[in-house]
C-alpha cells in the first residue's frame, strides 16, 4: 500500500501544495481539512486518527507528541509512522523528501517507526 500522509497543523499549508505539484497522485491531508482531524485536535486524538486512517504523520511537534506517543504505544496502539521535521528545512526540500518516500517505500514499512527528515 502507498504511504498516505497527514501534515500537522503547525506545518505550513504550502507544504501540501509543494508535494502535490511534484505528484498530484500523492494522498496527503493536513489537520484542519475535511476528512482530517479539525484544527486544535489534541495529540492523543491525532494518534488515534492516524491508526484508523493508516496515515503517516509529518510534524515538528517535539514538545508534547513524544509523551503522547509513548502513552499510545503503552495502551497497545500503533501508528503508520511519524516523521519529525528537522528545523529550518526549506519547504521544497521537505516536499522532495516526501515524494521520495512515497515513490520508494510502502506504508507497511513505516508502522511504529519514527524518523527525522530529511534523512
Amino acid at each position: 500500500m502507498k504511504v498516505r500522509f497527514l501534515l500537522d497543523e503547525n506545518l505550513s499549508p504550502r507544504l501540501k501544495i509543494a508535494v502535490l505539484r511534484l505528484n498530484p497522485a500523492i494522498d496527503i491531508l493536513r489537520v484542519g481539512e475535511s476528512n482530517a482531524p479539525p484544527l486544535g485536535t489534541l495529540d492523543p486524538d491525532v494518534l488515534l486518527y492516524l491508526e484508523l486512517s493508516q496515515r503517516l504523520l509529518v510534524t515538528d511537534n517535539r514538545t508534547s507528541m513524544p509523551s503522547h506517543l509513548e502513552s499510545h504505544w503503552t495502551a497497545g496502539g500503533h501508528i503508520w509512522g511519524l516523521f519529525w521535521v528537522r528545523p529550518r528545512i526549506p519547504i521544497g526540500k521537505l516536499a522532495e523528501e516526501l515524494l521520495l518516500i512515497w515513490e520508494t517505500t510502502e506504508a507497511e514499512e513505516w508502522i511504529d517507526q519514527l524518523e527525522w527528515i530529511p534523512f
